[in-house]
């Protein structure tokens, strides 16, 4: 098989889509602060760290926050979003992301989780899919955001794979690059155009099968 013996996800727009719920908490953070922004201004919110996601929207609403407000902002925001996603359910993951987690396990393949998020675990519990990884890699395990490989070659390293015979699965061009940087095959979850550098470009997991993995190039 190509090689391949091991899938690692990323979380957020692969298995489920939690932007929205960023969205609503950062949003509320602003209008607090007497201000809005778009949803386009949000796509740039998209794979940036807590910390500099507050400072881009702290740059649009002309707001000044000394660290220490900072700090408590980024918190508020978290608790927010912490309530949110803990009314998740199961019927939230993304169109054919069990079942192709799934089927690479059927197929004798190791699974991963490779994902920024501090929050994984608890949406894994809550769409009740912890079960399907053998190991999980969050941002309480790592400390280098993407493009750097940390998160990925943690995953790979935890399920004993080099990396490359390992895939990743990633819907952020940092993502990709960063499945690159540490020698691995990456599969785009979205728009061809951004995602060119990846070796297959689908629209989401329901649109790929384990024998396609084969024929990566």
């Amino acid at each position: 098989m190509n090689n391949i013996k091991a899938c690692i996800f990323d979380l957020d727009g692969v298995i489920v889509d939690t932007a929205v719920y960023h969205y609503k908490a950062w949003r509320r953070l602003a209008n607090t602060m007497g201000f809005d922004f778009t949803e386009q201004q949000n796509e740039q919110l998209k794979g940036v760290s807590r910390v500099r996601s507050l400072q881009l929207i702290l740059g649009w609403g002309g707001v000044t926050k000394t660290e220490a407000e900072q700090e408590q902002l980024a918190t508020q925001k978290n608790i927010w979003y912490t309530e949110m996603i803990n009314q998740m359910t199961p019927a939230e993951i993304l169109p054919g992301a069990r079942e192709f987690v799934e089927s690479c396990r059927q197929a004798g393949l190791k699974t991963a989780l490779g994902s920024a998020s501090k929050n994984s675990m608890t949406i894994l519990d809550k769409l009740d899919i912890t079960h399907l990884f053998d190991a999980i890699i969050d941002g309480n395990k790592v400390s280098k955001a993407k493009p750097d490989p940390e998160v990925f070659l943690k995953g790979a390293q935890e399920l004993g794979i080099e990396p490359q015979y390992c895939v990743v699965f990633e819907d952020a061009i940092a993502g990709v690059e960063a499945a690159k940087a540490g020698g691995m095959k990456a599969v785009g979850i979205g728009d061809p155009e951004l995602l060119h550098e990846a070796n297959l470009v689908v629209s989401g997991l329901n649109k790929v099968t384990v024998e396609q993995l084969e024929m990566l190039p």
